[in-house]
């Protein structure tokens, strides 16, 4: 079974950074696409950054010049850089492999459980 467990989420006063991890773990040859996801309360989910497999990264209009999203191979970590936080980014956020080949199965979708993200003004 392929699992993502997304940590470094938490409270920050607004200007400050986090980083945010996404870890995929069970037998994984390749991850066609990654992506970081934010759900405020009361707002849908929307994707904010996504990298392929073959590094061609994608940002949301709302966070360029602010999020970077990289990943580490060798760890099957992916990662999300949130620089000069603002209020409206508190959200849960998630990441989300869209495919992921195991070396006898892909898996779809996977999403892991979020990690919450408060910016305080």
């Amino acid at each position: 079974q392929v699992q993502l467990v997304e940590s470094g989420g938490g409270l920050v006063q607004a200007g400050g950074s986090l980083r945010l991890s996404c870890a995929a773990s069970g037998s994984i040859f390749s991850i066609n696409n990654m992506g970081w996801y934010r759900q405020a309360p009361g707002k849908q989910r929307e994707l904010v950054a996504s990298i392929t497999e073959r590094g061609t990264k994608n940002y949301a209009d709302s966070v360029k010049g602010r999020f970077t999203i990289s990943r580490d191979n060798a760890k099957n970590t992916y990662y999300l850089q949130i620089n000069n936080l603002k209020p409206e980014d508190t959200a849960v956020y998630y990441c989300k492999a869209d495919r992921v080949w195991d070396g006898s199965a892909y898996y779809y979708d996977r999403w892991g459980q979020g990690t919450q993200v408060t910016v305080s003004s």
